[in-house]
C-alpha cells in the first residue's frame, strides 16, 4: 500500500508522473468537497416506486407480520399516494441505526446519487403498537441519502 501514498520529505524528490497525478487526484478531491460543502450534490427521485420494491416490502413484512396482514399492508402500500419526510424524522421515527459507507448496499446507492440516477422512494409502515415506523423497503436507500444531507426531503409511501 506504500505505493499508493506519496509522502514527501525533506530533499525527497518525486518524478513528474506521479507530481501529476497527484496533483489530478487532489484536484478530484477538491472539487467533490467544495460541491459537497455547497450542498450540490443533488439527490434525484423517481415518481413512483420500482415494481421490484413491493415484494422485497412483502418479503420483509412476512418475518413481522403473518403472510395475509403482509399481503394486505403490501396492497395498500400500492394504493397509496406519496407523501415527504425529512431523512432525519425517518430515522427517528424507526429507531434503526444508520449503516455506515462501509456496507455494500449504500456504497451502491451513494455511487448512484453521485452519477446523477434517481432512487425508488421508501416504502414505509406505521407500527402504532410500538410506536414506530417500519423501513418495510428502502433502507440502504436512507442511509445513503442521510450520508449526504440528513435534512434530504425523501419521497414515501406510508400506511
Amino acid at each position: 500500500m506504500a505505493g499508493d501514498r506519496i509522502l514527501l520529505r525533506a530533499g525527497e524528490k518525486v518524478d513528474a508522473d506521479r507530481m501529476r497525478c497527484w496533483r489530478g487526484t487532489r484536484r478530484i478531491l477538491k472539487w467533490n468537497l467544495e460541491n459537497f460543502m455547497a450542498g450540490k450534490v443533488e439527490i434525484k427521485w423517481l415518481g413512483r416506486p420500482e415494481e421490484h420494491d413491493y415484494p422485497a416490502a412483502g418479503s420483509y413484512l412476512s418475518l413481522l407480520y403473518p403472510d395475509r396482514t403482509a399481503r394486505s399492508l403490501v396492497a395498500r402500500l400500492r394504493r397509496t399516494a406519496l407523501v415527504e419526510f425529512k431523512a432525519k424524522d425517518i430515522f427517528r421515527a424507526s429507531g434503526l441505526a444508520l449503516l455506515g459507507e462501509g456496507n455494500s448496499h449504500v456504497n451502491k446507492d451513494r455511487k448512484r446519487i453521485e452519477a446523477g440516477q434517481k432512487l425508488s422512494p421508501l416504502l414505509l409502515v406505521r407500527d402504532a403498537a410500538h410506536g414506530k415506523v417500519l423501513i418495510a423497503d428502502g433502507y440502504h436507500r436512507l442511509c445513503a441519502v442521510y450520508s449526504f444531507d440528513e435534512d434530504a426531503v425523501i419521497p414515501c409511501k406510508i400506511v
